[in-house]
């Protein structure tokens, strides 16, 4: 049996729209709500919110949540949690977005059981597009995967390229929700960035550049993860359709 411990990098100050995870939503900040769905899994020996801010810091420890500040500046996410990461006793971490509050249960679950296949060192999710525009917007990551479902390019340009019009689409969003074993995390984050990956943007090409394979497990529908004013606004009408239902 694995350890699995979940962690979730939490920046404040983000780029495209600051302070975001403070933000409410029906009660609930967005960093509480993403906490408090990843921790009702019941799929972790831990989860711990890994914040550069104490005003994410004091938020999660005032409803009893775990979080631990990070000493440095990092550049991803996926930095972030390897700095605590060394110093935690587990065999797997999953690094799910603390802008993620719709997470689910069945998702997280089938990350996890990528890891029942030895050879996993990797994992992340997948889910199949049908949505032209989507298909062609630079914001929405596309992947191509093998027989093996083991990732093979991520681009935000469309792939794969359709010349043959006919064929039905079988395109795949990537789901920024990843699991690694710990040493493979260890060493991702000492290793330089990569040329694809400065060029596209893509933390996971240095992965793929450096031959550690990325498995990925397909899910059939996705939460709204919250990178935009838009998205937040979306977020309330998704919150409030889903109390309508209960």
């Amino acid at each position: 049996m694995y350890k699995v411990i979940a962690l979730i990098p939490a920046r404040y100050a983000a780029t495209r729209f600051p302070g975001k995870l403070m933000k409410v939503l029906e009660g609930k900040t967005i960093i509480r709500r993403t906490y408090e769905a990843v921790n009702n899994t019941q799929l972790f020996k831990d989860v711990i919110v890994v914040c550069d801010h104490e005003i994410i810091f004091n938020e999660i420890i005032s409803f009893g949540g775990k979080a631990i500040m990070s000493r440095n500046q990092h550049e991803s996410g996926t930095d972030r949690i390897a700095e605590v990461a060394q110093d935690l006793d587990a065999d797997i971490f999953v690094n799910v977005q603390g802008d993620e509050p719709f997470i689910s249960a069945l998702s997280l679950q089938k990350l996890i059981s990528l890891f029942s296949n030895q050879d996993v060192e990797v994992g992340s999710l997948i889910l199949p597009i049908h949505d032209i525009q989507k298909i062609e917007n630079p914001n929405c990551v596309k992947v191509v995967v093998d027989k093996q479902k083991r990732a093979m390019y991520f681009s935000r340009s469309p792939i794969p390229y359709y010349r043959e019009t006919s064929l039905a689409p079988a395109a795949y969003q990537h789901i920024g929700v990843y699991a690694f074993k710990k040493p493979t995390l260890l060493k991702i984050t000492q290793l330089p960035v990569s040329e694809l990956e400065f060029i596209e943007k893509l933390e996971n090409l240095r992965m793929l550049e450096n031959g550690i394979s990325i498995y990925m497990a397909e899910i059939d529908q996705v939460g709204i993860s919250i990178d935009t004013e838009e998205d937040f606004e979306n977020a309330k009408q998704y919150l409030s359709k889903l109390n309508n239902q209960d």
